[in-house]
């Protein structure tokens, strides 16, 4: 329980509370600070995964709380930056990838009650959604210019591409799965 891995995923989970805290922090660069904070915590994302692989660390408490702590964290980053800045197309976008995300862990933990979990695991297109996604997170909540880069129009752009992303990669798994979300249950019995 108390793995590399797991711990790395319990400071996700407890880098939340921080990452809002300082977000609304009354001091300069208060925003800069957040966004510092949530790289990290997206960091802590792939370093777990990759250490409980690598260290053959990998446990159910590690494959529970992992997707979880991932949608906790990019959930709570979205919604504070719509509610800095509402825009038509930013909150759409946050309730799309929201959307998406309680979609397809349902879709997993129902394919997973049949047995077929492996149908929707994790593809290439999530891992790819997943970069784009806290890349653009991560620019939205710096907000101001770096290097007389726009941030956050990058990010915002970003955050499109991930949208269309987070779109294909639901699409394929509702795709991968349809044919048992379809099928005609076998011997219902009686009172079915």
């Amino acid at each position: 329980m108390w793995s590399l891995p797991n711990l790395l995923t319990f400071s996700r989970i407890l880098m939340i509370p921080v990452f809002v805290g300082v977000y609304f922090l009354p001091i300069p660069l208060n925003h800069q600070l957040a966004a510092v904070v949530f790289l990290l915590a997206a960091f802590t994302d792939w370093l777990d995964g990759y250490l409980a692989r690598r260290m053959g660390l990998t446990s159910p408490l590690g494959a529970f709380l992992d997707p979880v702590a991932d949608k906790l964290i990019v959930a709570t980053a979205l919604v504070l930056v719509v509610a800095d800045r509402p825009a038509l197309g930013l909150t759409l976008s946050a309730v799309v990838i929201i959307g998406r995300e309680i979609t397809i862990s349902a879709l997993r933990e129902w394919m997973a009650e049949v047995g077929k979990r492996g149908i929707v695991a994790v593809s290439w297109l999530g891992k790819f959604k997943t970069v784009a996604q806290m890349t653009a997170i991560t620019l939205l909540v710096f907000r101001e210019p770096l290097l007389g880069l726009p941030t956050y129009r990058i990010g915002i752009w970003l955050l499109y591409a991930a949208v269309i992303l987070t779109l294909w990669s639901m699409t394929a798994y509702l795709a991968a799965a349809w044919p048992t979300l379809s099928a005609e249950e076998e011997n219902p019995g009686p009172g079915a």
